[in-house]
């Protein structure tokens, strides 16, 4: 179980109590993955009708670049890589204004992604250039879809794609700057913490800063999203500077951590990722997988 959690909406992506059509699923999940492709008609065999399970926060979507990771769930809860249902490698749908009613994406796709994962995930990734409520309506569930909003950018506080990220001096291994494991990784710190976040936008190299707590997230995305960080930047002979900074001030859990502050952060785990020059160009949220870490810092010219 969770410790007390230090900021508001840590917990929204805790499993509703009754999973329900755009129900939200927890951003921890985690184990080994396997599976193919499906049709339609094996999934609609399920107990209950094929639900959404939301994976991301509504408080950080602005107009451009929109990801919007989903799940698959029935009335039983979330579907697993457990063998009882065969999941799709790729879902399909369609974006639409919810004022309107027109269709703004008449088609958008999303692979599955689930290395070392025990629930896959398929993250919808498209451009929409006005802030407002859209839905969408994925064709494989065409009575079940989801609304998410559009922020204007001026209405969201955490630092935005295209903003240079702001400099913050995270905990290093010679000072802790008052936060006590300065890294919860259950293997002990990770060697994210040689050079604060401050230095590392100043090294003239693109920049990769994950915030994320691997001890409270074991089985999800911080704990294994950190690993494959660590595995990922053993091969690119110091194309880009990695930083990690965790989100409790100490071990009881309960104050979020100065990094998490300085960012005004609502939830986690979140990976920044700049240019040379320190300009946020792309942003991971809430789940993502090693696969879908090499194809992002892929592109964007980390490789």
């Amino acid at each position: 179980m969770n410790p007390p959690q230090m900021f508001s909406r840590r917990r929204f992506f805790a499993l509703s109590a009754t999973l329900g059509a755009g129900a939200v699923l927890a951003s921890c999940g985690g184990g080994s993955s396997s599976g193919t492709g499906a049709s339609t008609d094996v999934l609609s065999g399920l107990d209950g009708s094929l639900q959404i399970a939301k994976r991301f926060s509504p408080e950080s979507i602005i107009p451009g670049k929109v990801r919007l990771p989903l799940s698959l769930a029935d009335k039983t809860g979330v579907l697993s890589n457990d063998g009882k249902v065969t999941l799709p490698d790729e879902l399909t749908g369609k974006v639409i204004d919810s004022e309107t009613g027109d269709v703004i994406l008449a088609t958008v796709t999303a692979r599955r992604y689930d290395e070392n994962m025990a629930v896959p995930y398929w993250p919808f990734v498209f451009n929409i250039e006005k802030d407002g409520i859209y839905i969408l309506s994925l064709d494989i569930a065409p009575e079940t879809e989801i609304s998410f909003q559009v922020l204007k950018r001026s209405d969201v506080v955490m630092p935005k794609l295209g903003d240079p990220l702001p400099p913050f001096d995270t905990p290093t291994t010679d000072n802790a700057r008052g936060v006590d494991p300065i890294c919860t990784r259950p293997e002990g710190t990770c060697p994210f913490h040689s050079m604060t976040l401050t230095e590392a936008l100043k090294s003239g190299k693109p920049v990769v800063y994950l915030v994320g707590t691997p001890a409270y997230c074991k089985t999800g995305t911080c704990a294994p999203g950190l690993d494959a960080l660590i595995e990922i930047s053993k091969t690119l002979e110091n194309k880009a500077v990695f930083v990690h900074a965790d989100v409790y001030k100490d071990k009881t859990a309960t104050e979020a951590s100065p990094a998490v502050q300085a960012y005004k952060l609502s939830y986690e785990p979140l990976l920044y990722i700049t240019d040379a020059q320190g300009v946020q160009i792309d942003r991971l949220d809430a789940i993502f997988d090693a696969k879908e870490l090499r194809e992002v810092l892929a592109a964007a010219g980390i490789s």
